[in-house]
């Protein structure tokens, strides 16, 4: 491998982390296009220079990927890879020993605390209180006591059980509840029974909670539509991290104004932003947060340790982390 790599970054980070950067890369040139990517949810316009780079980090656009004649790795700045995951993207990445690897690293632990804090939140009625207090400092004593509730015992699924869905079954551990893994293609090696998606419609009516972890990819739009919205269990608490569009929105809205669905969180909808016109604003017990559930104060950092502890490793022959293919 050459001693001297070209690193192409559209990653907008803070002039602090950018100096970090570019330090630890040492001899290593670090090129940018002229404006930097804000958002790791969007993949970059093409640019030009591009052409040049060794290893990407950040969100390239893929037809600079393929039209690459240098590329030897990416590593994306989000967990999610959608737009890469492509039939003639991983062709080519295979006929020319392109690897690419994601954040996931960075992002399990600050979504899995997302959603603990959404479920203890329903659970310990902290919403019916902050309205309470809201509406005119009540003190409604006997009814936020009577809805309230122990986590123990009860049953969750998750579905879409990758590296946000393992750290999730680790933080509610101790809650000692019934939770079950829906992937793809389960391992057997996970901590919780885990079993493949296509066995989740079995499963529904029977959760007190239903976590959406799973990806925009084929198959996962419009997922949780009328007809499995219908079948889950009444009163289900219904949470979503994963994308917006593996939901239909009209069907939750029409579950949680019949009471189906007790309550949803969701940190994603379809589209984002949310129009202020949209009935998930306003339907019973809806609660929706600005696709924040991976952000952290010192984000910017964790993204960045993570692109140079896997830059080390690749410079280095090691096996490399979070690879996605």
């Amino acid at each position: 491998m050459s001693s001297s790599l070209i690193i192409w970054s559209n990653v907008s980070l803070p002039k602090s982390v950018s100096d970090l950067l570019r330090d630890r890369l040492g001899g290593h040139t670090l090129i940018a296009p002229e404006v930097a990517d804000k958002s790791n949810l969007v993949a970059g316009p093409p640019d030009p220079s591009f052409a040049r780079a060794d290893v990407a980090f950040g969100q390239p656009h893929p037809q600079d990927v393929v039209q690459s004649s240098n590329l030897k790795w990416v590593h994306l700045s989000s967990a999610g890879y959608t737009r890469y995951d492509t039939d003639a993207l991983r062709a080519h990445a295979s006929s020319r020993d392109l690897r690419f690897t994601n954040s996931s690293g960075v992002y399990n632990e600050p979504c899995a605390q997302h959603v603990l804090a959404m479920m203890l939140s329903v659970a310990r009625q902290l919403n019916g209180a902050q309205d309470d207090q809201r509406a005119g400092s009540t003190w409604p004593y006997l009814p936020l006591r009577e809805k309230s509730f122990l986590l123990n015992g009860q049953s969750a699924l998750i579905v879409g059980y990758g590296a946000i869905g393992q750290r999730l079954a680790e933080l509610l551990a101790p809650f000692q509840m019934k939770l079950m893994g829906f992937r793809r293609t389960p391992t057997g090696r996970e901590s919780i029974p885990v079993r493949p998606i296509s066995e989740v419609d079995a499963h529904l009516p029977t959760a007190d909670h239903v976590i959406n972890i799973l990806p925009a990819a084929p198959g996962t739009q419009g997922f949780f539509d009328t007809k499995r919205i219908s079948t889950l269990k009444p009163g289900v608490r219904f949470y979503n991290i994963g994308r917006g569009n593996t939901v239909d929105q009209t069907a939750l809205v029409d579950a949680l104004k019949s009471g189906r669905v007790d309550s949803s969180y969701l940190d994603v909808t379809d589209p984002e932003p949310l129009p202020a016109s949209h009935a998930l604003w306003t339907a019973p017990n809806s609660f929706i947060t600005p696709h924040t559930a991976g952000g952290h104060v010192n984000e910017f950092e964790r993204l960045t340790e993570h692109f140079l502890m896997n830059f080390d490793r690749f410079t280095t022959g090691q096996t490399l982390v979070d690879r996605i293919f």
